[in-house]
């Protein structure tokens, strides 16, 4: 069974809405390797993941007038993080938060340090990197341009796993990659989300996703990471979804629309 799925969007559209942290499942055999009890750990995933992101891609998708492509993780981050770097780049390993963790929001163990990363990497990040690859190239070769927009959310005030938490923390942040995402791109984005009280350039969280293949090489490829601030449209850390979630998804169709 796949630990990811694939929404198909109208053949002509080249947006691939990207859902990367909405999900709470742990297989067992990885459950096995963390070591935090379950209280523990469902505290955890009240704080990591990015409740109701899946269904904002959702809404979104059955709002726009063409529908555009939807690639949702199917696991939780705590198994392995898609957007990470699998190697040295990746900044939050030092915060024990790289590809996969061993450090929790909180600093506190999740894994041994010396946990091997490599079978949770070659049974789950890669293939959903060959995935995600494989998504991206076929709108290049459908459309001739691919847009991938990264759907996630934050927290109202910043966890002790924040590298950049004493920076900005708008209703929605925009991240950006100055190769990848072109200004165009990013005034739809300001546009579309100008009604949730402001948004904000990369912080708390800068940059966005771009499958390895083509990140800084191919600039047919843009994207945009948009960040929600939780208390726009959730209870936190992990309650019920509000009425905020259903403006979040008709604006987010308003940006599909617009590229």
């Amino acid at each position: 069974m796949s630990s990811f799925r694939l929404v198909p969007g109208a053949g002509d559209s080249p947006v691939v809405l990207h859902v990367p942290h909405s999900s709470r499942e742990i297989p067992e055999p990885v459950r096995r390797g963390i070591e935090l009890d379950d209280a523990a750990l469902t505290i955890e995933l009240d704080h990591i993941t990015d409740a109701h992101t899946a269904a904002l891609s959702a809404a979104a998708a059955d709002a726009a007038a063409l529908r555009p492509w939807q690639f949702v993780n199917g696991l939780s981050r705590l198994v392995v993080d898609p957007e990470r770097f699998p190697d040295g780049r990746e900044e939050m390993l030092a915060a024990g938060m790289g590809a996969v963790y061993t450090r929790t929001t909180h600093r506190e163990r999740l894994r041994p340090e010396d946990a091997d990363p490599q079978p949770l990497l070659d049974r789950y990040f890669h293939p959903y990197a060959r995935a995600m690859t494989a998504v991206v190239a076929d709108r290049l070769a459908a459309t001739g341009r691919a847009v991938v927009i990264d759907v996630h959310s934050y927290p109202t005030a910043p966890l002790p796993y924040e590298l950049h938490g004493d920076g900005p923390r708008p209703p929605v942040c925009l991240g950006t990659d100055a190769f990848h995402t072109p200004p165009g791109l990013l005034a739809a984005a300001e546009r579309a989300f100008a009604g949730f009280g402001g948004t904000g350039r990369d912080s708390p969280f800068a940059g966005t996703y771009v499958p390895l293949d083509f990140h800084r090489r191919d600039p047919r490829v843009s994207a945009l990471m948009i960040e929600i601030r939780r208390d726009v449209y959730m209870t936190e850390p992990g309650g019920p979804a509000g009425p905020g979630l259903d403006r979040l998804g008709a604006a987010l169709a308003q940006l599909v629309d617009s590229l």
